[in-house]
């Protein structure tokens, strides 16, 4: 099963994952989130997604997921994303999640495919009645 490491700033990562939580009605295993705190070392946020990437890789891979590009959580990936076991997606929405928990029993890039399509599908405009 893939792993999912969500990698944002303060607090959007605990955030994203309670969330999750709630809607799949309890704790999904091999999801971890790592909150970024506006002064954090850049070093001990590596290391701490490194050891997250450890414990969540059962050798299907791991998607981290982070909030913005160009921010700290995302500029920690060039670092992580090395080979194809751990792929990065900036820019993410509950509804890009809610598909990669929900595809993540087949292989990472279609984890990937269904993450991102439900980030544009997920994004739409709602008419006034």
């Amino acid at each position: 099963m893939v792993g999912i490491l969500l990698l944002m700033h303060e607090p959007l990562a605990e955030a994203f994952m309670t969330t999750a939580m709630h809607l799949f009605e309890g704790e999904q295993e091999r999801i971890e989130a790592i909150d970024v705190k506006a002064d954090q070392d850049i070093c001990d946020v590596n290391r701490m997604a490194l050891e997250a990437i450890r414990r969540l890789d059962d050798g299907s891979g791991v998607l981290v997921l982070t909030d913005v590009l160009g921010g700290t959580p995302s500029n920690c990936c060039h670092q992580l994303s090395a080979g194809n076991k751990v792929q990065v997606i900036a820019g993410v929405s509950l509804p890009m999640l809610l598909r990669a928990i929900t595809y993540r029993r087949s292989d990472l890039e279609t984890v990937i495919e269904k993450a991102l399509s439900g980030g544009k599908n997920g994004a739409v405009r709602i008419d006034p009645c």
